[in-house]
């Protein structure tokens, strides 16, 4: 086994489900941090800013990172926004989510227009209403852009696995039938940016997630290898039926070793 020289990690679900904590994953974070491995948490987490991140990662599981450590859809969309507003001077946005996307995107410039936005991005949001689902629907039937943040259907929650971003995202979808462009896990996008940002070839980088239908297929779309533990969403009988196999599969992560890989 190759040894890697930077870690891209999943959160919820692979080091925490909620408020649930994983005190392997815990134990996995701090021997990267022991052995000076470089690594970012890169979630499809839009709803809260690194710094959120980070504050629930030290006050609620006892992991302790700065916002160097974490790279969230919600960042990936609005620096994705913002290459592609550099094109075109048009910086108009209507936001179907929470406050860790709007305020990536007011960063970045972008204002918001609930009639005639050249972007409407939709995130997962605890608070939506029939009503932003309908300032979405008409604002993409009159030409907006469609933009989902991520794909993900579900997220591992301590209550259990509640609708994610993807949910959202497909009821607009279906009432436009347009298809959105995708930023976060599975597309490569996010995945790329976290390593420009740690300066590591995709060759040199493992990603690290529960879930093969976002954090998996991330790392085979940006060619890097993939690590995925059975802690949150996929199981086994799923991932054997797909045809492209994770590099790694492990129960938890206090069976992978930096060294040696796979543990039994």
């Amino acid at each position: 086994m190759k040894k890697y020289q930077a870690y891209l990690i999943d959160l919820d679900g692979t080091i925490y489900a909620g408020s649930k904590r994983y005190p392997k994953a815990k134990a996995f974070v701090e021997r990267l941090q022991a052995a000076h491995v470089p690594f970012k948490f890169v979630t499809n987490n839009t709803t809260k800013l690194p710094v959120d991140v980070v504050a629930n990662l030290a006050d609620n599981h006892d992991i302790h990172v700065t916002t160097d450590n974490v790279y969230t859809a919600g960042l990936a969309t609005a620096d994705f926004l913002d290459r592609r507003a550099g094109q075109t001077g048009k910086r108009t946005v209507y936001v179907v989510g929470e406050i860790g996307l709007k305020q990536a995107l007011a960063a970045k410039g972008f204002t918001v227009d609930e009639d005639h936005p050249e972007y409407v991005v939709v995130g997962l949001d605890s608070d939506v209403t029939y009503e932003k689902f309908a300032k979405a629907i008409l604002a993409i039937r009159r030409g907006s852009t469609f933009i989902g943040t991520n794909s993900d259907s579900i997220i591992p929650k301590a209550r259990g696995l509640l609708p994610g971003a993807g949910a959202l995202v497909d009821m607009v979808r279906y009432a436009t039938q347009q298809d959105p462009i995708f930023v976060g896990k599975p597309e490569p996008i996010i995945l790329n940016n976290s390593l420009a940002q740690l300066g590591i070839a995709a060759d040199q980088a493992l990603m690290v997630g529960d879930n093969y239908q976002t954090d998996i297929l991330a790392g085979i779309h940006a060619g890097v290898d993939t690590l995925l533990t059975y802690t949150g969403v996929s199981t086994p009988a799923q991932v054997a039926q797909q045809a492209i196999q994770p590099t790694y599969t492990v129960p938890d992560l206090a069976h992978w070793d930096l060294e040696a890989g796979p543990i039994d």
